[in-house]
């Protein structure tokens, strides 16, 4: 089965550009979008399918808007888009569990929610490093027993795989999507286009890709990147603003 992949803005951050790209450009303002990913199958069946679910109340702003080059959306107002409701929604794959990335969860009542065992275990056992877990928004889809724990590299529907890519937390899970252009690999781990295609003066230091600024290792993070972008035709990273603008991917 094959998809069309559809970027929707669910929020923004804006900060220090050196929390995307590590050991460089620290001090640089950076605005990033936040998205949750719609896969809709090609032939109009299948399941229907987000990646993340982004924030619950994102900041909507006309200087916002105009930083990620694109309109910011509600969870509701995201999927009304496309014709759907939180309820539509058959399977959330979560890449990880900061809070941008769940705090809609809940709202999807009648979703299998799968994410990775080191995620669930990081979320409710958080380092003091790792403040963007809240172990709130995912508690009710616990309670409902919604979730589905992956522990290795499994495809979740025909044309949809996740591969385990700790670059960024522990649990980082990169989606693979069959589209009619090509394999798209929505990464598991927050970064954006720049990560992978470096300035010049970055490759001239001899690197091919930046790692996340906060990463599980810097060392192994290079080397997953490196895993991913061989992987795929279509490169999505998690926070890539041109996408902003995309309605669709993948066609």
């Amino acid at each position: 089965m094959q998809y069309k992949i559809h970027p929707i803005v669910m929020g923004t951050k804006v900060f220090d550009k050196g929390m995307m790209t590590y050991q460089h450009d620290y001090g640089a303002p950076c605005a990033i979008p936040i998205y949750c990913w719609y896969l809709e199958a090609v032939d109009g069946g299948g399941k229907r399918i987000l990646v993340d679910t982004g924030e619950m109340s994102p900041i909507k702003s006309e200087d916002r808007e105009k930083a990620i080059g694109g309109p910011i959306y509600t969870f509701e107002e995201g999927l009304a888009k496309w014709g759907l409701s939180p309820e539509d929604i058959d399977i959330v794959i979560h890449t990880h569990l900061h809070n941008d990335h769940c705090e809609n969860d809940y709202k999807c009542a009648n979703a299998r929610i799968y994410v990775h065992e080191k995620e669930l275990e990081r979320i409710h056992d958080p380092h003091p490093l790792d403040f963007r877990y809240l172990a709130d928004y995912i508690e009710d889809v616990e309670e409902n027993g919604q979730i589905e724990i992956i522990k290795g590299d499994v495809e979740i529907a025909p044309g949809i795989r996740v591969v385990h890519t700790p670059a960024h937390t522990e649990g980082g899970l990169t989606v693979l999507v069959d589209t009619p252009a090509g394999r798209a690999a929505i990464t598991g781990f927050c970064v954006m286009a720049e990560n992978f295609d470096p300035p010049r003066q970055i490759k001239a230091m001899e690197m091919e890709v930046i790692p996340p600024g906060t990463c599980t290792s810097p060392h192994a993070a290079y080397d997953i990147m490196l895993k991913v972008r061989e992987m795929a035709d279509i490169l999505l990273p998690l926070h890539e603003p041109k996408f902003a603008a995309v309605e669709t991917i993948g066609e």
